[in-house]
């Protein structure tokens, strides 16, 4: 009986992490494109939020969808500038105790997706 209970504790535990993650990405995006006034975070979308168990920290996957060479560069200090905007609206909007510390963390699987589709591809074709 006791393993069961703690079982239980253990899936509402992680289910209450994933409903937190899925709430943050919401309201990230939403204060993104709301709030947030600063150009070098345009183009930028949340891909995907980890919550750690004890809910202090998330961190926070975006995908930059600009080709330009120093665009990396200048989303991340723009997220760095905005982070502490983030926050405390994350915090006025979420029925937590505590906000969690933000880090955000350049997404690249879309852009592998990409360069193997390009390969499969590249494979497909025929010789010339």
């Amino acid at each position: 009986m006791v393993f069961y209970e703690r079982s239980m504790q253990m899936a509402q535990k992680n289910f209450r992490v994933g409903r937190l993650e899925q709430e943050i990405q919401r309201e990230v995006n939403d204060i993104l494109l709301k709030r947030i006034r600063d150009p070098r975070v345009a183009g930028i979308t949340v891909t995907g939020v980890e919550v750690t168990g004890d809910l202090q920290q998330a961190t926070i996957y975006y995908s930059v969808f600009s080709k330009e060479a120093n665009a990396d560069e200048q989303v991340a200090a723009g997220l760095e500038a905005a982070s502490g905007l983030i926050r405390k609206e994350l915090g006025s909007r979420l029925t937590i105790y505590k906000t969690p510390e933000l880090k955000f963390v350049k997404d690249d699987s879309v852009e592998y997706g990409n360069h193997i589709d390009d390969l499969i591809r590249k494979l497909n074709q025929p010789d010339k």
